[in-house]
């Protein structure tokens, strides 16, 4: 039986969160608000919790599910490297709508589906998230809705698609952005826009010192 639980009223959010917590510590399914669309979440470390978020969507494993975390340093020991290019975006962008695609390090033992030894990270701009995932750590989070159906933008879109499957609901109010983040790739050699979001194509160039053109990979 799923639970809606209401974060927008401070008499109610630590409650809220703490029923959140349990859930993902209990390897259950929880959404989640984020600062682009709501998310539907699990602990990154529970496989089991991953396959079944994957079932939820109705996604298969050639589409592996990001990561969110609740901080800068939090990265570091998630990644294979801590390049200078990462650092670069995390200053410019943490927390916000940008992801990185990057090698993650070997000794992890998550299975987030088909990823060929990278991983997609992303610290959200949003204080509900957030101290959600430092109860937590490191989350397994994809957009709360079917695949191939609209990014849920408030808790009842995205219950009306996910139903039962969702343990725990966090209302907290509507999604700022509506969007999706900006995905960059880092782990191919040069930097490379995956997806254009919430993050200028322009403005995460410039952080990078290349052209728009070249991170489109137009040249």
């Amino acid at each position: 039986m799923s639970r809606t639980v209401d974060a927008t009223d401070p008499q109610n959010r630590e409650a809220a969160l703490d029923t959140a917590a349990n859930a993902v510590k209990g390897g259950r399914l929880v959404v989640l608000p984020t600062d682009t669309v709501y998310g539907i979440g699990c602990d990154a470390f529970d496989n089991e919790a991953v396959a079944a978020l994957l079932r939820a969507k109705g996604r298969g494993p050639d589409m592996p599910v990001p990561v969110l975390v609740p901080s800068w340093t939090t990265i570091q020991g998630l990644v294979r490297e801590y390049t200078y290019n990462m650092r670069k975006l995390v200053e410019a962008f943490w927390p916000g709508g940008l992801s990185m695609v990057v090698h993650q390090a070997p000794s992890l033992p998550w299975n987030l589906g088909d990823t060929r030894g990278t991983v997609m990270l992303r610290m959200p701009n949003q204080p509900i998230a957030l101290e959600l995932l430092e109860r937590t750590g490191p989350m397994a989070v994809s957009s709360a809705n079917i695949s191939g159906q609209p990014p849920a933008t408030n808790v009842q879109m995205a219950e009306d698609q996910l139903g039962a499957d969702v343990t725990t609901y966090i209302d907290g109010g509507e999604a700022h952005h509506g969007v999706a983040s900006t995905i960059v790739d880092l782990s191919s050699g040069r930097p490379r826009i995956l997806r254009e979001g919430a993050a200028t194509t322009e403005r995460v160039a410039e952080v990078l010192g290349m052209s728009s053109a070249e991170l489109r990979g137009d040249v």
